[in-house]
Order: C-alpha cells, then structure tokens, then sequence
C-alpha cells in the first residue's frame, strides 16, 4: 500500500504562483510513476503532469506547458508540482497519483493507470 498526501493548495490571483507537493508513503516501490491529475468545476479529471521516478522525461497536459513543473525528492519521498502564471481556469482539486505498473510514456497522464490516489488540495485562481 502507498499512502499520499498533498499539501500546498489555497487561494491566489492570476498571474500567481503556487508549489503543491505530494508526501507519499507506506511501500513506496509501488509508486514507481507519479501524477498530478486535477478536477475543474463541472469537468472531468485529467491529466496534469507526470513523470517516471527511474526516468528523466515528465510529461505535461498541452494546456500547462510552460507553466507547471513535476519534481521528484526521492530524499523526502515527494513530488511537487510548481505552477506558476496561474489562470483561473487553473481552478480545480489537485490530486496526487502513483502507480508501479507503468514506464516512461506519456501516457501517464491517463488516470486509468493509476492506483493510489490521495484526497486533494483545492486550488482556487480569481481573476
């Protein structure tokens, strides 16, 4: 089992910046693939960003690139998503996902290939 925690979520205008980070536990082998996935208000979840632990490549959503970075601390055993230029359809629940059946490929960003999931941080961006 992989215990996930996220932190860092709250309130800012655009423009902003905000640092999530996902503190993950338990039997961490399991977690060989990270995610950010997010929920906006009437949507579905999607794919955010994600990378392989063992890997160098991340992978982003087209509507972040540029803006949003995944990081891994395999000191501290987390995952951080920096965001920065926020817009307020950034707006949504932020969740942290890992999976130890995956590689390195883009389709880490289908939620479908993960199965552990923490509870979410909000993430709200005015205008």
């Amino acid at each position: 089992q992989v215990q996930l925690v996220e932190s860092g979520g709250g309130s800012v205008q655009a423009g902003g910046s905000l640092r999530l980070s996902c503190a993950t536990s338990g039997y961490t082998n399991s977690a060989s693939c990270m995610g950010w996935f997010r929920q906006r208000p009437g949507k579905e979840r999607e794919g955010v960003a994600a990378l392989y632990r063992g890997g160098r490549n991340t992978y982003y959503a087209d509507s972040v690139k540029g803006r949003f970075t995944i990081a891994q601390d395999n000191e501290r055993n987390t995952v951080s998503l920096q965001m920065n230029f926020l817009k307020p359809e950034d707006t949504a629940m932020y969740y942290c996902a890992a999976t130890g059946a995956c590689g390195d490929s883009p389709y880490l960003l289908k939620e479908g290939w993960y199965n552990y999931w923490g509870q979410g941080t909000q993430v709200t961006v005015s205008s």
